[in-house]
C-alpha cells in the first residue's frame, strides 16, 4: 500500500505539470481566433485540464494527511467553480471565457496551496471567494447598463481618499505599516478596493479632457492618494498607484514626456523614501546581500530562494517541502511555496497564465472605441500585472520586497474580492466591445444596402415610341 502511494505521488507530480503546461498552451492558442464561438473547443479543454489539476492535487493531499474532510472541501470547491462557469455562460453568452477560466484556475491553485499551508485559512479564503463570485456574476451587467459611471469623477476621488484616510487613522500597526482595520471582527484592507476607484477616477478625469491643466489637476489628486499610502507606510500600494497613473496619462495623451517626467519623479521619490524610512533601508540591504543579514532582515528572502531552488523542475510534492519556514508565506511568498512543492515548470506556467490574462485585458482595451472604457481596461490591466511583478519579483530577489500579495492565490480576503471585481469589470467591458462591434456591423450592412440601391438604377420599362 505504501509503495502504491509513493508511485502515485511521483507520477502525480508529472501529471499535474503536464496538465498545467497544456492549459497554458491553450491560454495563448485562444488568440488565434477573434470570435468567441471559434474558441469553444479550447475553453472546454481548459475546463477539463483545470479540474484534473484540482482533483489530482487534493487526492495527493488526502494521501498525505488522511483527512477525508479535505476531499469534501475539494468537492465543494469544484461545485462552486463549475457553477460559476455554467452560470456565467448562461448570463453572458458573449462574455470572455478565457478570463473566467483563468480566474477559476488561479483560485483553485490558491485553495490547494493554502490547504497545504493552513487548512483554516483555506476555508476562510473559500468562503470569501464564494461570496465574491456573486458580485462577479452581477457586475458585468451593471457595467454595461450604467452609462453615468464616466460622470462620477470626483465621487471616485473623494471615496478613495476617504477610505485611505480611514485606514491611516483607524488602521492597525503591523510591522510598522498601517494596511487594514477591523470592524465587528471583519478585517478590511481599503487600499485594495481603492485601486479600482483610482483607475475609474483617472479614466473619468482624462476622458473629459486630456489637456495639461486636466493632467495637472489629476496629478494633484493622485499625489494625495500616494502620500496617504506613504504616510501609512504601504509603499507597495503607493508604487502601484504611481505607475498606473503615469501609464494611464500616457495612453490618454500619447505624450511620452509625461512618462519621462514620471520616471524622474519616481526616481527622486525612491531616493527620498530610502533616506526617510528605516524599513526601506532594511529591505534594500536585504535585497542587495540577504546572506549578510540572514539571521534578521534577510531571513525571508533567503528562505524563499532556498524553497524555489529545492523544488527543482517538477517540485518536491505537496507536504514534501518546508514552506512554513518562510514568514508570511501564505501572503507575500506564496509563489515560493508553489515553486517548492509543485515545481519550477508549474510556477513558470503560472506566470504565463497571468500574462495571458494581461494580454487579453490589453486586447480588450485596444478594441474598445469609447475612451473612458479603454482607459479603464488599460488601467486595471496594468494594476493586475504590476502587482504580479512586484510579488514574484520580490520573492525571487529580482527587486526589493514590497509586501503585496499574488492576486487570487495569496491569502487575503480583500485581495481576492478586489481582483475578482477587476476581472468582472473587464468582462463587462468585453461585452461592451461586443456591442460596439455588433453596431458597427449593422451600420456597415445598412450602408452597403443603401449604396447598392443607389448604384443599381431601376430598369426603364416605359413603352417605346410609335414608329411610322
Amino acid at each position: 500500500m505504501l509503495a502504491a502511494q509513493v508511485y502515485f505521488e511521483e507520477l502525480a507530480k508529472y501529471f499535474i505539470t503536464v496538465c498545467m503546461a497544456l492549459y497554458t498552451y491553450e491560454c495563448f492558442a485562444v488568440f488565434r481566433f477573434r470570435e468567441e464561438k471559434r474558441r469553444n473547443g479550447i475553453y472546454v479543454r481548459q475546463n477539463i485540464l483545470m479540474f484534473l489539476i484540482h482533483v489530482t492535487c487534493y487526492f495527493y493531499i488526502f494521501l498525505e494527511t488522511g483527512e477525508v474532510g479535505q476531499l469534501f472541501f475539494a468537492a465543494f470547491q469544484q461545485i462552486i467553480l463549475y457553477a460559476a462557469i455554467v452560470l456565467f455562460g448562461m448570463l453572458y453568452p458573449r462574455g470572455n471565457r478565457l478570463i473566467l477560466n483563468n480566474m477559476c484556475l488561479l483560485l483553485g491553485i490558491g485553495f490547494v496551496i493554502l490547504t497545504r499551508i493552513s487548512y483554516d485559512k483555506a476555508i476562510r479564503q473559500f468562503i470569501i471567494a464564494t461570496g465574491s463570485l456573486i458580485i462577479f456574476l452581477l457586475l458585468p451587467y451593471l457595467i454595461r447598463k450604467l452609462r453615468f459611471l464616466k460622470s462620477l469623477t470626483w465621487v471616485y476621488a473623494l471615496a478613495g481618499i476617504a477610505a485611505l484616510t480611514a485606514v491611516l487613522i483607524l488602521g492597525q500597526d503591523v510591522n510598522g505599516s498601517k494596511l487594514s482595520f477591523t470592524v465587528a471582527g471583519v478585517t478590511f484592507q481599503p487600499s485594495e478596493a481603492v485601486k479600482i476607484l483610482f483607475v475609474f477616477f483617472v479614466a473619468s478625469a482624462l476622458y473629459h479632457s486630456a489637456s495639461f491643466f486636466q493632467v495637472f489637476t489629476t496629478a494633484v489628486v493622485a499625489a494625495v492618494h500616494v502620500m496617504i499610502l506613504v504616510v501609512s507606510r504601504d509603499l507597495g500600494s503607493a508604487l502601484i498607484f504611481f505607475v498606473v497613473y503615469v501609464l494611464m496619462v500616457y495612453l490618454a495623451t500619447g505624450n511620452g514626456l509625461y512618462v519621462l517626467a514620471g520616471a524622474a519623479g519616481g526616481s527622486g521619490a525612491a531616493v527620498l523614501a530610502y533616506q526617510v524610512f528605516r524599513h526601506v533601508q532594511v529591505r534594500i540591504l536585504a535585497w542587495q546581500d540577504p546572506w549578510s543579514v540572514i539571521d534578521s532582515s534577510g531571513y525571508q528572502i533567503t528562505q524563499s530562494l532556498f524553497a524555489i531552488s529545492n523544488g527543482g523542475l517538477f517540485g518536491l510534492g505537496l507536504y514534501k517541502g518546508n514552506p512554513l519556514s518562510i514568514p508570511f508565506v501564505e501572503a507575500d511568498f506564496i509563489f515560493s511555496a508553489v515553486a517548492e512543492e509543485l515545481g519550477i515548470f508549474f510556477a513558470v506556467c503560472l506566470i504565463l497564465i497571468c500574462l495571458s490574462c494581461f494580454t487579453m485585458f490589453m486586447n480588450i482595451a485596444s478594441g474598445l472605441k469609447e475612451k473612458f472604457y479603454r482607459l479603464i481596461a488599460f488601467g486595471l490591466g496594468i494594476t493586475y500585472i504590476f502587482q504580479i511583478f512586484l510579488t514574484i519579483g520580490g520573492g525571487t530577489k529580482f527587486i526589493p520586497l514590497t509586501g503585496v500579495t499574488l492576486p487570487l492565490i495569496s491569502y487575503g480576503g480583500s485581495s481576492v474580492l478586489t481582483t475578482m471585481i477587476m476581472f468582472s469589470v473587464i468582462e463587462g467591458l468585453y461585452i461592451i466591445r461586443q456591442d460596439e462591434e455588433a453596431r458597427k456591423q449593422l451600420r456597415k450592412k445598412r450602408y452597403l444596402k443603401r449604396i447598392k440601391k443607389i448604384s443599381v438604377p431601376e430598369p426603364d420599362i416605359s413603352p417605346e415610341p410609335a414608329t411610322d
